[in-house]
């Protein structure tokens, strides 16, 4: 029954029937039952017009005269699971009910009720059916306000984390959503404590069941309900109810008593909203995914704490405290080949990865928060146990990597490429940064594996994983990127010529200049890598040297040119 009914207690304190004078004299225990609706009865026979809930009012005036018909009446009422029983004194019975009436529903947990004063029967059904009706109306409109916000959340798209919000803010409850292998991919602990909430899930978790789409398990006081659509379920949304785990006890002709019928409502809702913007988003990355780039975007860019970093990763099933962390970007080694046929191309280079990097990880049997960072990369925060694994971790996560690449077709090399050293269009950097003790000093080793995978572009090497010791001088630039001093070191070097290229963009003499010293300042080389004849790379070596007013010949000066070139690549990467 729903818990909008008013109990028999609520009932006998209600003024109609104090006026009454009511005495319970059997049942006391169960006067928390609900109250659907009041029934006036004189004839012994009445059970076989109730359906379960009533409080029967009646002056006893038809009832049976001998023992044996009084207990098969209270026993009548009790098997069809009425309310309770409220007998009216002064007319069949005149100094109280028989004793026998009071024995039978002592035994069967009825609730008997005298009334010791003469009531007019109307005034107490007015009064009882005024409060159903008012409880009714109540939860009406509170579930027609759940249908409004929701079909709202629904229709504005609205992410998982907002729908979880609503269904705690519209219940006073806390919510939490996992997925088929009890990882919490969403929650709201409605201001009570998330850690208290959270620890221990998983095992917490498989000890609540759910019989059919929705269910109440009394013993841990969780309301349960799948979530999914078109037949595949792919997760449950729980609400505890009540947040003071004080769940009422079962009522006669109930399994099992229930929170509010509103909130069955709400969460039915809730889970509809979640499984219909997961069908819209169906292309897009799972929600699992979802909730890994959240956690690392705020690593990188100070957008949560860290501790509710942590606290979020702990309840996905990636434990970071107490670990030993390593961050890794893993992108395509030629970063124009990423939008080469537009956006869309792009986009799915980037999801085609992210994927292949998660299976590696599942392979080497990693621990991680994964997910792309950005346009270009991939993103790993790994949590190792034993710091002394980390080159082992990476190795097997590289060599896994490229295995998955490779079966799945997407590592194949480029025509005109070396298949051997695997360095074409298919290929891809592993780049890794320090180790860290901490999720605080997490995002430092996030930062050194972007900037190591960048400067690491243009390196012809087949390394397994890029490290900082060996990307030398252009790790280090990718490091000081930021630091004025190194900008205004590339203005001085480098600004005349950036200047006369703004103004003849035919030219660009500042790829000339770099075809030149990236081949060792070998003309006939430069020439080769410049597609130009010697006589025209000549003359605009000749210009270059004008225009920055310096001796080519000059190893220094070419050092200090090169430097400036490799400065001005760490400062324009985004």
């Amino acid at each position: 029954m729903a818990a909008v009914f008013p109990t028999v207690r609520e009932v006998l304190a209600l003024d109609p029937v104090r006026h009454g004078a009511p005495r319970v004299v059997a049942g006391d225990a169960e006067l928390d039952r609900p109250v659907r609706w009041i029934h006036i009865a004189e004839v012994p026979d009445i059970a076989t017009l109730l359906g379960g809930g009533e409080l029967v009012l009646t002056t006893g005036i038809g009832l049976p005269g001998d023992d044996a018909g009084l207990r098969a009446f209270i026993g009548d009422l009790a098997d069809v699971g009425v309310s309770g029983l409220v007998v009216e004194l002064g007319r069949r019975y005149l100094t109280g009910v028989p004793r026998v009436m009071v024995a039978a529903a002592e035994r069967r947990g009825l609730p008997l009720v005298e009334l010791r004063r003469a009531t007019p029967f109307v005034r107490i059904t007015e009064a009882v059916h005024a409060l159903i009706v008012d409880a009714q109306l109540t939860e009406l409109r509170a579930t027609e306000e759940i249908h409004q916000r929701f079909n709202d959340l629904s229709v504005e798209g609205a992410d998982t984390a907002e729908v979880i919000r609503q269904a705690a803010e519209l219940s006073g409850c806390p919510v939490v959503l996992e997925n088929l292998s009890r990882q919490v991919l969403g929650y709201d602990p409605a201001g009570e404590s998330a850690e208290l909430l959270l620890d221990g899930w998983e095992q917490h978790s498989r000890r609540i069941p759910l019989a059919g789409r929705t269910a109440y398990d009394r013993d841990s006081g969780w309301l349960v309900t799948a979530v999914g659509a078109r037949g595949q379920d792919w997760g449950r949304l729980l609400l505890r109810w009540p947040a003071s785990g004080d769940v009422p006890s079962a009522q006669a002709g109930e399994p099992t008593a229930g929170p509010p019928t509103r909130l069955t409502i709400l969460l039915e809702r809730a889970a509809s909203t979640l499984a219909l913007g997961r069908l819209i988003r169906r292309d897009a990355e799972g929600l699992e995914r979802q909730i890994h780039r959240t956690l690392l975007t705020a690593l990188l860019d100070h957008s949560r704490p860290v501790d509710e970093v942590a606290l979020r990763a702990k309840a996905l099933g990636v434990v970071l405290d107490r670990r030993h962390l390593v961050g890794v970007m893993v992108r395509h080694r030629a970063e124009d080949l990423v939008g080469e046929n537009g956006p869309e191309a792009g986009q799915a280079r980037l999801r085609d990865l992210s994927e292949a990097v998660g299976q590696a990880l599942r392979e080497a049997k990693l621990t991680a928060l994964t997910s792309a960072v950005d346009d270009n990369s991939v993103g790993v925060l790994l949590a190792l146990t034993d710091p002394a694994a980390e080159d082992r971790a990476l190795s097997a996560f590289a060599t896994a990597l490229r295995r998955v690449r490779l079966d799945s077709g997407t590592g194949r090399a480029a025509s005109g490429a070396d298949p051997a050293r695997g360095v074409g269009a298919g290929a891809v950097i592993v780049a890794a940064g320090s180790g860290v003790a901490s999720v605080r000093e997490a995002r430092r080793s996030l930062v050194e594996a972007r900037q190591i995978a960048e400067a690491a572009r243009r390196d012809r090497r087949d390394l397994p994983v890029f490290r900082l010791p060996h990307v030398g001088l252009a790790g280090l630039l990718h490091l000081l990127r930021d630091e004025p001093r190194l900008q205004t070191f590339v203005e001085r070097e480098l600004g005349a010529l950036l200047e006369y290229d703004a103004r003849h963009p035919r030219e660009q003499l500042l790829d000339t200049l770099r075809a030149y010293l990236e081949q060792g300042r070998n003309k006939t080389a430069g020439a080769a890598a410049a597609h130009l004849s010697r006589p025209a790379f000549y003359e605009r070596l000749a210009r270059i040297a004008r225009i920055l007013d310096v001796d080519l010949d000059s190893v220094e000066a070419s050092l200090s040119l090169h430097v400036a070139l490799l400065a001005l690549e760490a400062v324009r990467t985004p």
